[in-house]
């Protein structure tokens, strides 16, 4: 745990000289990465979680290849784990609140213009909010779903785990790295587990963080 958290902490780096611009930077999949954050609302900034998911990406390609993979991140916040997929060759689909579409795409477009296979897209996605209007369930033919840190103190977990319901098909995978704070979040874990199976991939006590794989129930994993 302590030696692989260093690792990930060591891809964090910050401004060598402050501008009226909040950013931090990042190093994963051979790119430099520059996010912009903000003050305002907990989407605005970058969590541990999110660097968690992007090191497993990048660290485990071979195993497991986004190259040509239709990706969807919900959550998406400040953009990381979309950049880093679409730098990886995936074709990537960026949601979250309209509120913060507008720093998400400056992020995703300013890290990835010129640099990736496939230009990621940027999508409005409230959780469990006309959902077969805006991602017909014919057209969700997802290979994989990212989320990280999407499981926080806020009254949306059952309409997170429609939406997750919604987006999934049978041979989708769930990529998801979660920071446990509440005894709530553990009442999720069970409510999720009676439509997914859902694997252990690692854990990190120290951050209080755990990777999850998951899939439909009855379905093989990978």
């Amino acid at each position: 745990d302590e030696q692989t958290v260093a690792e990930i902490m060591r891809r964090r780096f910050s401004p060598s000289v402050l501008t009226n611009r909040c950013w931090e930077g990042f190093y994963f999949a051979g790119h430099e990465i520059k996010i912009t954050e903000g003050t305002d609302c907990y989407g605005a900034f970058v969590w541990p979680s999110a660097l968690v998911l992007s090191h497993f990406l990048e660290t485990n390609a071979k195993q497991y290849s986004l190259v040509d993979k239709s990706v969807i991140e919900i959550g998406a916040g400040t953009g990381l784990v979309s950049i880093v997929a679409s730098l990886l060759g995936a074709h990537v689909t960026a949601t979250d609140l309209p509120e913060l579409l507008g720093n998400l795409q400056y992020n995703v477009l300013k890290n990835t213009t010129t640099k990736c296979k496939h230009q990621p897209q940027i999508k409005e996605l409230s959780w469990g909010v006309d959902l077969e209007k805006n991602f017909p369930k014919s057209l969700c033919q997802f290979d994989y779903i990212m989320a990280a840190d999407v499981v926080y103190y806020h009254p949306f977990l059952e309409e997170l785990l429609l939406t997750f319901d919604h987006l999934c098909q049978d041979n989708t995978v769930i990529l998801w790295a979660m920071r446990f704070r509440l005894d709530k979040d553990n009442r999720f874990i069970g409510r999720f587990q009676e439509l997914f199976d859902l694997e252990v991939i690692c854990n990190f006590p120290s951050l209080n963080i755990t990777l999850y794989k998951a899939m439909r129930r009855g379905k093989k994993m990978m």
